[in-house]
């Protein structure tokens, strides 16, 4: 297909660009470090079975079900990180908790509720899957933090009185919880918090389905690369409906469903287009967004059933305008 998607577009990497905004909202973040002894032989790390790679299953429980969109938390991983670049000595992963911020209300309060619901992802899906040998620990820039959440009354007591509180780690001040396993679980006493870029997303739309899921899980694992971001759905298979929420929450955004080009009044859907697909983007500030959306295109340009990329734009109604498309590629 060699006609143009969008009216107003421009091309990068021999790909067509909506000339459009990305939309996002900003939202109160925690990016900490989990650390665990993974116990696993290095062939054991392609099973298909999570449990037998202990810090797999804890970056899998502990960032399930994203769910801002139901005013709940939602997460993702950012990276692996090597031995010797954790406090510890050992293999650890990044985990990024986001939960939705308003002005309108005070942050102490929204700062509260996030914790409450990051603090039961802690106790039941790293504590708890972990075979008893995960650490957590503050990996938030200084320069980043809003400020800190002592993690004593939510997370600390599970010792039931006999938790202890040690220096370790270079200076960190870390909780000793002992365990029936006879491991201890160890979690830095303050994690920090920040505000960030949440819910930005990219459209993808190519003239084949398999071809456009394909392009845009590789992506996703590309900005795997990319400090500081997360992608909270993966490789999404639908954009929701920004407006009209039913109790469930958002519904699928069918003014872009290709299969319903021909049933929906006023589809979006551009002729020969079989498949959309998005890559929701949560980031720690905006440098870190242009580098994600940049390694993303990098990635979408190289595959011959993507013919268009735009971003997810509600006019203002999901959130503040972020940045145009065409400032973020150059």
């Amino acid at each position: 297909m060699t006609r143009k998607v969008f009216e107003r577009s421009f091309t990068y990497r021999g790909v067509e660009i909506e000339d459009t905004e990305i939309e996002a909202f900003d939202g109160i973040f925690m990016r900490i470090l989990v650390t665990a002894e993974r116990g696993i032989k290095p062939k054991d790390r392609e099973s298909p079975w999570l449990e037998d790679d202990e810090l797999r299953w804890i970056a899998y429980r502990a960032t399930a079900t994203p769910a801002i969109v139901v005013g709940r938390l939602e997460a993702g991983t950012e990276m692996y990180v090597p031995p010797d670049k954790t406090p510890d000595g050992r293999e650890g992963i990044v985990i990024q908790y986001w939960y939705n911020y308003r002005k309108d209300v005070p942050l102490e309060e929204q700062v509260r509720k996030f914790w409450k619901e990051v603090s039961i992802r802690i106790r039941q899906d790293i504590l708890s899957c972990s075979g008893g040998t995960s650490r957590v620990f503050n990996y938030l820039p200084t320069e980043l933090e809003k400020g800190r959440i002592d993690t004593y009354e939510l997370v600390g007591k599970c010792g039931g009185g006999y938790e202890r509180i040690e220096v370790r780690y270079g200076g960190r001040e870390m909780i000793i919880i002992p365990l029936m396993s006879g491991f201890d679980f160890e979690i830095e006493r303050t994690l920090g918090y920040g505000i960030g870029i949440a819910g930005a997303a990219l459209w993808v739309f190519c003239t084949d389905v398999n071809g456009c899921r394909e392009a845009c899980r590789e992506a996703v694992k590309r900005l795997y690369n990319v400090e500081g971001c997360i992608t909270p759905f993966g490789a999404c298979p639908s954009g929701s409906l920004p407006e009209n929420y039913p109790p469930i929450g958002p519904p699928t955004n069918y003014y872009y469903c290709p299969t319903l080009r021909n049933v929906v009044k006023d589809s979006k859907v551009p002729e020969g287009v079989k498949s959309i697909y998005e890559i929701v983007i949560n980031c720690i500030n905006i440098d870190s967004l242009r580098r994600a959306v940049k390694e993303a295109v990098d990635v979408l340009s190289r595959y011959p059933d993507v013919i268009a990329i735009s971003a997810a734009n509600y006019g203002g109604r999901l959130g503040k305008l972020v940045a145009r498309l065409v400032d973020l590629l150059s």
